[in-house]
């Protein structure tokens, strides 16, 4: 079975053209979607359903880059374990500590200002922990990318915490 790159032509990396990867999303739809088997038997219907399906989650799991660096990471036979493992570097889980209780105060205090200034700097963070994914992929360091997908998963979750905290005030 092909994976995700090999169904799109594409080479199997962390940096990708997006226009690339939305037009062999479009030719492979063009060729499978279930409207141009209308006239078909039951199963070529079921196929053309089964290969759009599969069209349809490989283009969000590539399109998004969290998804793409963790399907990068699954391919190359690592798990990112998020249910069970969360070991991360100390310097991390103490800058974790320091961003709740900035959150804590904010949200007692009702300050937006604060809030949002925190919600910046998570932005800003993720970022420069994707750039680290990026790099790690390139250089086959899975493990460590790993580790900062998980760093990713965490930022991405508290910043969208943030938001919906800042929409209830």
């Amino acid at each position: 079975m092909q994976n995700h790159f090999e169904l799109f032509h594409l080479e199997p990396q962390f940096g990708l053209d997006l226009a690339k990867l939305d037009a062999a999303y479009r030719e492979v739809q063009s060729k499978v979607h279930p409207d141009k088997f209308v006239q078909a038997s039951d199963a070529e219907k079921r196929v053309a359903m089964q290969w759009s399906t599969r069209a349809n989650e490989a283009y969000q799991t590539l399109k998004k880059p969290l998804k793409r660096a963790t399907y990068l990471c699954e391919l190359h036979g690592v798990d990112l374990q998020t249910e069970s493992n969360t070991s991360m570097p100390s310097a991390f889980l103490m800058q974790q500590i320091e961003w709740r209780e900035d959150f804590d105060e904010a949200r007692l205090a009702k300050n937006l200002a604060a809030m949002g200034s925190l919600e910046a700097q998570l932005r800003l963070e993720f970022k420069a922990h994707l750039a680290e994914v990026g790099r790690s992929l390139d250089m086959g360091n899975y493990l460590m990318a790993a580790q900062q997908i998980r760093a990713c998963m965490f930022l991405e979750k508290f910043t969208a915490d943030i938001a919906a905290l800042e929409e209830q005030m």
